[in-house]
């Protein structure tokens, strides 16, 4: 095989690896303070950037995911489980003096050196970081039983004052009373994967519940593959046609 060849086929191996890590076009919200950009990731993992800071939530799958987005200024944690406290990925970011906000079950877990950079929030705890207000909220199992793979009080959703917005992260939940009785959520990242939260099902019956302006299906792999959040859209447009549902890639090939 010529020279020439072998480089071409090599740097369109290289292009097609790239493009197959490429991100999800972010979205941008308005709000009295400026544009809030929303940068899915993977799974339940995001970033958020308002006023020239940047909020990743529940960083995971690897450095290589956030190349290209703004260092973080602030970190949210909402669990103990691989998939929201994933110690690989942030030790392979840039993380030195950047805030954390953790459930107290994450901050035990955390290894030494992040433990000055920890704010502790139990559930209704509540914190101002980088301008933007944090209110810690319940995530848990139906029924709450100490078995659960989500007992009530070990882990946080969180709604996030960003300007004149509140945006709503369920954190693995089901479809909760705390999470019911939310009001004036203009945007809300809802989970929805079988056996480990709830079904798409209990997911649109919430949303309908405290209604969002904006919601987004996320963390939707499960046990047997990919919830069907298209279900999840008709379901809840079915009955309020003035949610507006965005899907959105959260799954990058790689």
């Amino acid at each position: 095989m010529k020279l020439k060849t072998i480089l071409t086929l090599a740097f369109l191996l290289a292009f097609a690896q790239v493009q197959a890590q490429q991100l999800a076009k972010p979205d941008t919200v308005k709000t009295s303070g400026g544009p809030l950009v929303i940068q899915p990731i993977t799974h339940g993992t995001l970033a958020l950037t308002y006023k020239a800071k940047t909020i990743y939530v529940d960083p995971y799958g690897g450095a290589e995911l956030f190349k290209g987005l703004p260092k973080p200024d602030l970190i949210l944690i909402t669990d103990i489980h691989p998939d929201h406290l994933d110690t690989t990925t942030l030790a392979a970011l840039d993380t030195e003096k950047v805030r954390m906000v953790v459930p107290r079950a994450v901050a035990e877990m955390m290894p030494e050196r992040y433990k000055k950079q920890l704010v502790v929030l139990d559930n209704g705890g509540q914190s101002t970081q980088q301008g933007i207000g944090i209110l810690a909220m319940p995530m848990y199992n139906l029924p709450d039983t100490a078995d659960a793979r989500h007992p009530k009080g070990r882990g946080n959703g969180y709604v996030l004052q960003v300007g004149d917005k509140r945006v709503y992260i369920s954190g693995d939940t089901e479809g909760i009373p705390e999470m019911r009785r939310l009001e004036n959520i203009d945007v809300a990242f809802v989970c929805m994967n079988l056996p480990y939260t709830m079904d798409v099902d209990q997911a649109a019956d919430a949303v309908l519940e405290f209604k969002p302006k904006m919601v987004y299906p996320y963390h939707f792999r499960g046990q047997n593959g990919f919830s069907d959040v298209e279900k999840f859209k008709q379901l809840v447009n079915a009955r309020d046609k003035n949610i507006e549902v965005r899907l959105k890639e959260w799954y990058p090939k790689n």
